[in-house]
C-alpha cells in the first residue's frame, strides 16, 4: 500500500489547479486499487473521486481494476452515483477485501 500524490496543473479535477491525493494506492497480483477514506462521502464527492481515479490512470498509465471509497457517514443518494460508475462502498477500512 501506498500514498500518492501529484499536482493537477490543469485544473481537470476540481476545475483549478489543484493538488490531488486519492488517499491509497494497493497493487497485489495485477490488481490496482484506489481508495479515498472520508469522514463523510456526498454525491459530488463520488464524481470527485471518479475524476480522481481518471487524473491517476492517465498521468501514471496504469488501468485502476477497483476503486473504493471507505467512509462512516455515506449519503443514500451517493450510494447509486457510485454503483454506476463501479466504485465499491465501505463504511469500514475492515470490510474492504483485496
Amino acid at each position: 500500500m501506498e500514498r500518492y500524490i501529484d499536482y493537477d496543473t490543469e485544473g481537470t479535477v476540481f476545475g483549478r489547479p489543484e493538488q490531488i491525493e486519492p488517499r491509497y494506492r494497493v497493487i497485489k497480483d495485477s490488481i490496482t486499487l484506489l481508495a479515498e477514506i472520508k469522514f463523510s462521502i456526498s454525491r459530488e464527492e463520488i464524481y470527485a473521486f471518479q475524476r480522481k481515479v481518471e487524473f491517476y490512470e492517465r498521468k501514471k498509465g496504469i488501468k485502476v481494476t477497483r476503486k473504493a471509497v471507505i467512509s462512516p457517514f455515506v449519503d443514500p443518494r451517493a450510494r447509486p452515483i457510485a454503483e454506476r460508475l463501479n466504485i465499491e462502498v465501505y463504511t469500514s477500512g475492515y470490510d474492504v477485501r483485496i
